[in-house]
């Protein structure tokens, strides 16, 4: 099974996430924002060995410690679609502008499209393409425990921001409504910032992309 650890990091508390298969014990971290030494800690605590990263998107926060942690372990760097090379570009002017000092410039090894998978060990993830926050925004889905990995397309009782440039509202809407509703109300997904939810909750609640919202 496919188990998870949860480590907020840097000052915007972004939700960089370990996970790994529990036969391999061979994992991966999701959005590595920051504060590498504390992230490499819970792996050796956790007895992972880490064997890939994934990316969500190319913001500084989800992506500032990937270059550090690929080049201490080798690791390849998967996602996320190629949209958001147009972040990469501008990732040094990221680092100045939101206080990222130790960030590093990173580059993919492997760009994710609608429908491509990623393994964990035994374990594989589902991508869904879900641009509206950023135009190459994935996210990753593990159909046997209903977990999601959503990045900053959806909140608790929110949803990302669209007003960074190549943003759009309507766009993030869409990709709500197409691609995360229909794998299930009860799927659980970790956001990127702040607490976990389930797309029923949010179907059901949420002030942009409840049901009920026209």
């Amino acid at each position: 099974m496919l188990q998870f650890k949860i480590i907020p990091v840097t000052p915007f508390q972004q939700n960089a996430t370990l996970i790994w298969c529990d036969t391999s014990m061979q994992g991966a971290i999701i959005d590595p924002g920051g504060d590498v030494e504390r992230l490499l800690a819970e792996v050796e605590q956790a007895g992972v060995t880490l064997t890939k990263l994934l990316l969500t998107h190319s913001h500084v926060d989800h992506a500032g410690g990937t270059q550090d942690i690929a080049d201490k372990f080798n690791l390849t760097i998967e996602g996320p679609h190629k949209a958001d090379q147009f972040w990469i570009d501008i990732f040094e002017q990221q680092i100045q502008q939101f206080g990222f000092p130790g960030a590093r410039v990173f580059k993919t090894d492997r760009w994710l499209e609608q429908g491509d998978t990623v393994t964990v060990g035994n374990e594989i993830l589902e991508v869904y393409f879900c641009p509206g926050h950023t135009p190459g925004h994935v996210i990753f889905f593990h159909r046997e425990s209903k977990l999601a990995q959503v990045g900053d397309v959806l909140f608790r009782g929110s949803i990302g921001r669209t007003d960074f440039p190549k943003g759009d509202l309507a766009t993030l809407i869409n990709s709500i409504k197409t691609n995360l509703w229909p794998l299930g109300d009860e799927v659980k997904f970790i956001p990127g910032h702040g607490p976990m939810s389930t797309f029923g909750e949010e179907r059901a609640s949420n002030p942009f992309v409840g049901d009920g919202v026209r």
